[in-house]
């Protein structure tokens, strides 16, 4: 089953100190200040950090779930996400985390090793 819209809202606010607010008219999801996904016009995609290195190959490993909107992305370190391409919330999970972890203040993300390590 795919996941939704309401399951990434779902798991980015049960992340440590997740909120959400409004920009650019859509949800976005933060902790301490900075976003950690966003959701797309039409929720079906999510947007979330990762390291412009390593986009890719998580591209190249899997086009139908990972892309980047061209002349948008290029100079950000995110990826967009195809939310009909994620296994189950468990994956979802593992994807929202990954960019907490990368947007939270280093103390937050430390006073968490579960996230680090992995649900």
């Amino acid at each position: 089953m795919a996941t939704t819209a309401q399951d990434v809202r779902t798991i980015a606010l049960s992340l440590p100190d997740g909120s959400e607010k409004l920009a650019w008219g859509r949800p976005t999801f933060r902790v301490g200040g900075k976003i950690f996904a966003a959701l797309g016009d039409d929720d079906t995609t999510i947007g979330v950090k990762c390291p412009k290195e390593d986009r890719a190959e998580l591209i190249a490993a899997e086009p139908e779930k990972f892309f980047v909107r061209e002349g948008h992305d290029d100079n950000y370190a995110w990826i967009r996400v195809r939310l009909a391409a994620v296994a189950d919330a468990g994956e979802l999970r593992s994807i929202l985390t990954d960019s907490w972890l990368q947007a939270a203040p280093k103390r937050l993300a430390a006073a968490h090793p579960e996230l680090v390590a992995g649900d």
